[in-house]
């Protein structure tokens, strides 16, 4: 077994996977950079555990942080609602799906529509 160092006292605290100082590290940075989805786009609406409130999810785009936050930006304006994005899914509130798919599809994307 190998054992890494943690802490040293001329940096401070370092990264348990590349080894260098946390303020040096890049291992975060790479990791928000990647894509975080497969490419195959599902759009989905659910409201199981939101206290009734129907949301429109959409799963699935292979792009990087920022651009899936501005993605998501212009989906919430085109559907004239809020939402937010977590975790690599825009979540935009109220039942836009076929919107959702129609502005995709305008940009690209190859959306399916799962669930009920």
């Amino acid at each position: 077994m190998s054992s890494r160092l943690v802490y040293s006292t001329e940096t401070g605290r370092l990264c348990p996977d590349c080894g260098k100082p946390l303020a040096d590290c890049v291992c975060k940075a790479a990791a928000k950079s990647k894509p975080q989805g497969d490419g195959n786009v599902k759009v989905a609406r659910e409201s199981k555990g939101r206290g009734g409130k129907t949301v429109t999810l959409v799963r699935g785009l292979a792009l990087d942080a920022v651009a899936l936050a501005a993605l998501g930006k212009q989906l919430r304006s085109a559907c004239g609602s809020g939402g937010t994005v977590k975790d690599g899914v825009i979540e935009i509130q109220g039942d836009h799906c076929d919107l959702v798919i129609e502005n995709l599809k305008k940009l690209g994307h190859n959306p399916k529509r799962t669930g009920g």
